[in-house]
């Protein structure tokens, strides 16, 4: 019984942190029509932090998220991505990453 409710605790958190995430996108989509910096650093810390959260308690350590988002972007700069070509954006959050 105890397994059963921790399982269904489980579950629920999972899908709670899925709708905080929407939420987030929200919230981030409403600021970047407002103009407001600090309510876009804002939503983007929350959707950043509840990814990490979310990453966690579906079993993924936070070292392996970093370490996949790296590859992610050194995969996207060896593919000409546009927008490390046209910004160095790719690039930029790959050294970024690299440094902490």
């Amino acid at each position: 019984m105890e397994r059963d409710v921790d399982l269904a605790k489980r579950a629920k958190i999972i899908e709670w942190l899925k709708t905080e995430i929407v939420d987030h996108v929200a919230h981030l989509l409403k600021s970047i029509w407002e103009g407001s910096s600090t309510k876009m650093v804002d939503a983007l810390a929350s959707l950043v932090a509840s990814s990490y959260i979310l990453g966690r308690r579906l079993g993924i350590s936070l070292r392996s998220l970093d370490e996949a988002v790296l590859e992610k972007m050194k995969k996207h700069r060896q593919e000409g991505h546009q927008l490390e070509e046209w910004y160095g954006d790719i690039s930029a959050l790959e050294e970024h990453l690299r440094k902490r």
